[in-house]
């Protein structure tokens, strides 16, 4: 009987430590690396002469569940936030906001080759899960 009430109590602190936790979207950490993986992959999706580096961009994830996890996120917290249709099309104008930064039309594949071709050529993170053909 002393075991239910200490079971409770464990889960009662899990729940208040990972509600105390900000959403994934305000993790700067998570979010803005998200946005670089995001940005090749469009990249790579809309200009022939640039291929993903696929394994690369597939690691980076995985590393950033880790730390995500290792930040006190659940499972379900993170896929939350992967699979939201609101996150996506957030991420998606955090991404065309960056590519106009950048003096570039995100509409227009002639410039996201481009900007891709610029990523690379600086060896940013958005180049680093590119390649030229």
């Amino acid at each position: 009987m002393q075991m239910i009430p200490a079971l409770a109590l464990s889960a009662s602190i899990v729940t208040t430590s990972a509600a105390a936790l900000p959403p994934l979207r305000e993790v700067s950490e998570i979010d803005d690396n998200m946005l670089w993986v995001a940005l090749a992959i469009e990249i790579s999706d809309r200009c022939d002469s640039i291929a993903p580096r696929t394994l690369r961009g597939l690691s980076y994830l995985w590393q950033l569940r880790a730390r995500a996890t290792e930040l006190g996120y659940s499972d379900a917290a993170i896929e939350a936030y992967v699979d939201s249709k609101a996150e996506k099309a957030r991420m998606r104008e955090r991404g065309r906001a960056y590519v106009r930064a950048q003096g570039l039309n995100p509409e227009n594949d002639r410039d996201l080759c481009k900007l891709g071709r610029r990523e690379i050529k600086q060896g940013s993170q958005i180049g680093a899960f590119l390649k030229a053909k």
